[in-house]
């Protein structure tokens, strides 16, 4: 845990530059005003969120990145995100962050965001990383704790920790509300489901196996 604190300056900072300048190429339109924290509450639709009345402090602060998440879960990641939704001062202002933790074996499985390019900081532990082109090629790298990656925006890429002990890093987006899109999840969980002879078609494998995959990744009935 000595090793997370002394390395979280160094992931701010990682942040910092990868937001710093070039407005003209932010994932997020420019600000108009000094700031409008996001009314999640409001009914009205805009692109973003409207600004709500009555600002406090406590509308530009998060503390949910300091502690590891829970890794007990089918892929053995957990995704802690710091966007508008958790930081409503972040509403027009093109930046947001998230913790990701890996356990000993974990995946955090293939997905895109479509609004924004990630940059990750290894806190601890080693990954193996990449993404693919829209030319099919891999770009791939295993990097380790004070390393960082970049996943370009819209392109899918993955993150997998293929050591003993758990990992985590820090992931920096220039966008407010990167929205993320899992492939797995998109194709096979979605409601109304997607049909079995699109499926079966695009993957190349019969009813039964497009039927279990999409029994594993139902929604938990509650």
């Amino acid at each position: 845990m000595a090793m997370v604190s002394a390395l979280l300056p160094c992931a701010i900072m990682a942040l910092l530059l990868s937001v710093l300048p070039f407005p003209s190429i932010a994932g997020d339109p420019d600000l108009l005003q000094d700031i409008c924290v996001a009314d999640l509450t409001s009914g009205v639709k805009v692109n973003g969120f409207a600004c709500k009345t009555t600002v406090t402090e406590d509308d530009f602060y998060f503390k949910g990145l300091g502690a590891a998440g829970n890794t007990n879960n089918t892929y053995g990641s957990v995704v802690t995100g710091a966007n508008v939704e958790k930081v409503p001062g972040l509403n027009t202002l093109g930046v947001s962050m998230s913790r990701i933790d890996y356990a000993p074996g974990g995946l955090n499985a293939p997905h895109t965001h479509p609004r924004a390019t990630e940059m990750v900081f290894v806190l601890q532990g080693a990954l193996d990383v990449g993404f693919i082109t829209t030319g099919n090629k891999l770009i791939s790298k295993t990097i380790a704790a004070g390393d960082v990656f970049v996943f370009p925006r819209g392109l899918v890429h993955f993150q997998k920790n293929n050591g003993d002990g758990p990992a985590s890093v820090i992931s920096a987006f220039n966008s407010q509300f990167p929205g993320t899109q899992s492939l797995a999840m998109t194709l096979f969980g979605a409601t109304p489901p997607v049909p079995n002879n699109v499926l079966t078609k695009a993957f190349q494998v019969g009813t039964k196996e497009v039927e279990k995959i999409k029994s594993r990744l139902a929604p938990k009935k509650t």
